[in-house]
């Protein structure tokens, strides 16, 4: 597993690529699964919580402008192999979605910082919902690459939404499934079952992506584990994807200060306890 210390970037390896569809099917009715080829070497410059800015093919129904950001899902196999699993919502990914093997596209990536993972950590955390899994996919590849435990807590819907062979591949992991349709999901009750978690099995790390309601309940857990490390890969419209149109900025607190941050450029990964609330203008 790639040591990764701290936040970091690979902005050098930034580029535009013209990829080819390898792969492209339906994982459930939300969501498919996009495997791409570029002749350059994407797997080598792509890391856990990275993302690409995909061009959106133009169809009769959908005229997409902007690229769409999505987080990367995996790479491989091959050099050039890039992977991405998305949930069909807009006019992009209705576009998107129409792509056959065989097709063309444009990407630009890598894109943003990564996750924080040591190679010494012995156990970590996963609390993802939706489209979340497959950003935290890398993480799982990682973590079991390197021996450490995992423990996951995935939310959906309804069980066909969960996608959980899709999240956790091979990898051994003491898995927690809650749902919408039963209540499990609920806050309150997914608060006690992390809590009882971290307190039953302790956790080096905690990594989050895919819901607000998610974000906010680690950040308040995570004041009562202090040593624990908590990351999360925010999900944030934007048009540019660089840092420069500025329409991706949120807010956050660090030592004390409050600051207004690029989640392309400054992120997608930031610390858990940095994330400052919904903030209403106006």
């Amino acid at each position: 597993m790639r040591d990764v210390q701290g936040f970091r970037r690979n902005a050098q390896a930034v580029a535009s690529h013209v990829c080819r569809v390898q792969e492209h099917r339906w994982v459930n009715a939300r969501y498919k699964y996009l495997r791409l080829e570029s002749d350059t070497g994407l797997a080598s410059v792509t890391f856990p919580g990275q993302f690409y800015q995909l061009k959106c093919p133009v169809t009769e129904a959908s005229q997409p402008f902007l690229l769409r950001p999505m987080s990367v899902y995996g790479t491989g196999p091959g050099a050039g192999g890039i992977q991405f699993l998305y949930n069909v919502t807009g006019t992009g990914t209705r576009a998107l979605a129409e792509l056959r093997v065989g097709d063309t596209m444009q990407i630009v990536g890598p894109l943003g910082n990564t996750f924080t993972i040591q190679p010494a950590f012995r156990r970590i955390l996963l609390v993802a919902r939706g489209v979340g899994l497959a950003t935290l996919a890398p993480v799982v590849r990682a973590a079991a690459s390197a021996g450490t435990n995992i423990v996951a807590v995935m939310s959906a819907r309804m069980p066909a939404d969960l996608m959980r062979d899709e999240f956790l591949g091979d990898a051994p992991a003491d898995v927690h499934c809650v749902y919408d349709s039963n209540g499990s999901s609920a806050v309150d009750r997914v608060e006690i079952l992390v809590r009882r978690l971290l307190t039953e099995q302790p956790a080096d790390a905690v990594y989050t992506c895919g819901s607000q309601r998610l974000l906010m309940l680690l950040q308040r857990v995570l004041g009562d584990f202090p040593d624990v490390l908590g990351e999360v890969a925010m999900e944030q419209h934007m048009a540019c994807g660089m840092g420069v149109c500025l329409s991706c900025v949120r807010l956050f607190d660090r030592d004390g200060s409050k600051q207004f941050l690029r989640v392309c450029r400054d992120g997608p990964v930031f610390p858990i306890r940095d994330v400052v609330g919904e903030v209403q203008y106006g």
